[in-house]
């Protein structure tokens, strides 16, 4: 199991690199150009484009931070092993609905 974690982690990571840098570029000329949160969800509603965009960032997000949180947590408690993976699972799926959640919003 802890090689497909290692996998899985390393995956989302290389998925992450490059949506992390266009979501930071977006944030950077839309808030130099002066739009509100109002004027960039207007832009991006209805969008399918920015729906996989987003939809693929948060998955990856889900999955990195779940297992990055596990192997920090596991290395620094002494929490029981099943008992943490278990959480670290429901974790990841919280993260998971929230992300969707917002995706949703700008449908």
């Amino acid at each position: 199991m802890e090689r497909r974690l290692f996998i899985a982690q390393r995956a989302s990571a290389v998925i992450l690199g490059p949506l992390v840098i266009v979501h930071l570029a977006l944030i950077l000329l839309a808030v130099r150009g002066g739009l509100s949160a109002e004027e960039i969800v207007a832009r991006t509603e209805g969008s399918v484009w920015w729906v996989l965009f987003y939809g693929v960032f948060v998955v990856a997000v889900a999955i990195h931070a779940a297992i990055g949180l596990r192997n920090v947590l596991r290395e620094w408690t002494t929490v029981d092993r099943a008992l943490l993976d278990w959480s670290m699972a429901l974790f990841s799926v919280l993260l998971l609905a929230l992300g969707l959640r917002s995706i949703v919003a700008i449908l």
